[in-house]
């Protein structure tokens, strides 16, 4: 029991930890992007180029794609799917390999 406590408590742990990243990630990104308009529409930075939206732009992507890695992917394939796809792909090995010693069993030896 001792174990699976464990096990519960280091992945509740890790699950914080990435949630953690995620919303400072966002903070930083939203941080990053009022700077950046700021910068080009207060100061005149390089105000015709339009390099802060593509910049902004770009972050948001990788932002949307950290956020559905913690949010969607890691929420329902945990350690426990993966147990169950090693599980169900070891039956089906083990089941090819029976099939296959019945088969070698069944035939009769050539002379």
């Amino acid at each position: 029991m001792k174990s699976e406590q464990h096990e519960l408590y280091e992945y509740a742990r890790r699950r914080i930890k990435q949630k953690k990243r995620v919303y400072f990630h966002f903070v930083l990104l939203f941080l990053a992007g009022i700077f950046l308009f700021i910068a080009t529409k207060v100061f005149n930075f390089n105000q015709d180029a339009h390099w802060h939206i593509w910049l902004i732009t770009a972050w948001l992507f990788l932002f949307i794609l950290h956020f559905i890695k913690v949010f969607i992917t890691d929420r329902f394939m945990d350690k426990n799917w993966e147990r169950e796809q090693i599980d169900r792909l070891v039956a089906l090995q083990e089941k090819k390999i029976a099939e296959l010693s019945d088969q070698i069993n069944e035939e009769p030896p050539t002379k």
